[in-house]
């Protein structure tokens, strides 16, 4: 099971991908050059530097 919600899972890439189109650092080793596949790729590899936090 995916710890993250879809709405969560789309909030951190899309959060991620405005970063990186904005010139935050790359967190990995890519050859893409578009800032929602390169947030795909951090997301998929667990490098993205975002925390969720829920009410409980």
């Amino acid at each position: 099971m995916d710890p993250y919600t879809r709405y969560e899972k789309a909030r951190i890439i899309g959060a991620r991908a405005l970063q990186v189109s904005m010139g935050a650092p790359v967190l990995i080793q890519t050859t893409s050059v578009d800032p929602l596949s390169i947030a795909l790729e951090e997301f998929e590899n667990d490098r993205i530097p975002i925390t969720v936090k829920r009410k409980a």
